[in-house]
């Protein structure tokens, strides 16, 4: 099979997983370039309330492929930043969902999702300095956000790997699981995802990444959701709450 994204959607969660198991699923020139469009795609599917992206067999992604830096490296990190954005800026909460090596351009894709689940033999590196290349602003920032400035450099300056124990330490990832549990946790940590309300998760996205400038369209789409309704009636009637607001709901 060709290097590609592969997608499926079940439960109301979606999963992108990289597949490129050649070479540890490093991500080709058309794989970034596909990502955004496929991200578009499923932003748009009422039937999708979150996303996974994880990688095919033992390896979450070994960044890009080399090879392809031949060509122009310039080029190659314009085609990942975009795709690193299209995945930031994804509407409804995103998991990455971590085993193996998850270097490089694999921290870029995994930084740029809401939370991070990794397995306890999971490797993360950020290895720009072995290759001369400048990391991108918006993929150092995000780094920065998340290990603040310290490990950030430590990553960035050295290019070695790190621990999945010292990746939870340092905010890396979010949780860390024993081997064969990963895909569990995350398969019963969606359901529950997908079952609250994706009006305040998306409102809640927009103000922890910063977004400064939404209060009065919220305030909106709250009143003219009946999220809240549904949900304090749930809540008194002791019932699972049907929450109908979606990313596609006018106002």
């Amino acid at each position: 099979m060709e290097p590609q994204l592969l997608h499926r959607v079940a439960d109301s969660v979606a999963t992108v997983t990289v597949h490129h198991p050649a070479k540890r699923n490093a991500m080709t020139a058309a794989m970034w370039q596909a990502l955004p469009e496929l991200l578009d795609a499923l932003a748009a599917d009422p039937g999708v309330r979150a996303l996974v992206l994880t990688g095919e067999g033992a390896t979450f992604c070994a960044g890009a492929d080399i090879s392809t830096l031949r060509e122009s490296a310039e080029e190659a990190q314009q085609l990942a930043v975009r795709a690193e954005e299209a995945l930031a800026a994804f509407p409804k909460p995103t998991l990455a969902a971590i085993r193996g090596h998850c270097v490089g351009g694999g921290v870029q894709l995994a930084a740029a999702c809401d939370l991070r689940f990794a397995g306890r033999s999971a490797l993360f590196g950020v290895t720009p300095a072995k290759l001369g290349v400048v990391y991108a602003a918006s993929a150092t920032r995000r780094l920065v956000a998340l290990t603040g400035p310290s490990t950030a450099k430590y990553l960035l300056f050295s290019g070695e790997l790190i621990d999945a124990a010292r990746a939870l330490r340092t905010g890396l990832v979010d949780e860390v699981l024993p081997e064969g549990e990963l895909d569990e946790r995350v398969s019963r940590f969606t359901r529950i995802l997908a079952s609250r309300s994706l009006l305040t998760q998306a409102a809640a996205k927009e103000f922890a990444d910063g977004r400064t400038d939404r209060d009065a369209h919220w305030a909106a789409q709250v009143r003219g959701s009946g999220d809240t309704a549904e949900g304090v009636a749930a809540f008194l009637e002791r019932r699972q709450p049907r929450f109908g607001w979606t990313s596609a709901t006018p106002g």
